[in-house]
């Protein structure tokens, strides 16, 4: 199959420490898969191209990197339907570039190692690596480091946008957290998180994760809040943000909460996949 579906994610938990010397940061998180996704197609040609999305870099830098690893004059024409938000704290560009490489990769005549594929993707971007695998996983490092987790995957997510929110890019929020001195106690935080992913047990449990380290640094979305107190069992900042995510049990309680957000935020319901 020459198309995929891009999968968005959330991050349940985003722990961040200081800056390390290669200018990345050590973080551990917790990355889920959810059910609002793009759509890359897929096809060799006589050369890269990338069309749908004018603004893409992530896979045309992902499909670069392998065909100069394959070293046989590959190429591709990729296609991208955009359904996930941008510069939202998704992964939409991140899930993307994974899509497209699995993608390629199995056109090879040689296809690179599943070893050899994650570090290339990891040269790519921190999230890359996550979108190669199904599963939900706990990603160390500067997020290259995975490892697989069996989450419950009972639950409805709301995903909330707000309407003036203000983008900014990865590196400004990162920027802005070290400036505010954000990153001690990080060994704390992290065993914190470990105690915590031992006793989960049911969706509710993940309400004892410690909350998103980028989005307490900037001070947390009054939106956050107001959703816990509309039933969700957990809300958090997704990633970098500005996207809200807000956990339910019931999918009619996640829309009752979106339609009272109609006016302030784009939102959309979905649920975790693998």
């Amino acid at each position: 199959m020459n198309r995929v579906p891009a999968a968005a994610k959330i991050n349940l938990a985003l722990i961040v420490g200081q800056q390390r010397e290669d200018g990345l940061h050590e973080i551990v998180t917790i990355l889920q898969r959810v059910d609002l996704c793009d759509s890359v197609t897929l096809d060799p040609a006589p050369e890269l191209a990338v069309e749908g999305y004018r603004k893409d870099t992530l896979v045309r830098s992902a499909l670069a990197k392998l065909a100069a690893t394959a070293g046989d004059g590959s190429a591709w024409r990729v296609r991208l339907v955009k359904r996930i938000p941008l510069a939202a704290g998704l992964g939409g560009g991140s899930a993307d570039a994974g899509a497209a490489l699995s993608l390629a990769n199995r056109t090879l005549s040689e296809p690179l190692p599943e070893d050899r594929l994650t570090s290339l993707a990891a040269e790519v971007g921190a999230d890359v690596p996550f979108f190669l695998t199904p599963g939900p996983k706990l990603a160390e490092g500067a997020g290259e480091r995975l490892r697989s987790l069996d989450l419950p995957q009972d639950y409805w997510i709301l995903l909330a946008l707000p309407r003036l929110a203000r983008k900014r890019s990865t590196a400004d929020v990162y920027r802005s957290f070290d400036e505010a001195g954000a990153g001690g106690g990080f060994e704390e935080r992290r065993a914190a998180l470990a105690e915590s992913l031992v006793s989960v047990r049911r969706p509710r449990d993940f309400a004892a994760f410690p909350l998103n380290d980028l989005a307490m640094a900037a001070g947390r979305p009054p939106l956050v809040d107001e959703l816990l107190e509309r039933g969700a069992f957990r809300a958090d900042v997704s990633g970098a943000g500005p996207a809200v995510y807000a956990l339910f049990h019931h999918r009619a309680e996640a829309e009752r909460a979106a339609r009272r957000l109609r006016a302030r935020a784009r939102s959309w319901v979905v649920a975790p996949v693998w």
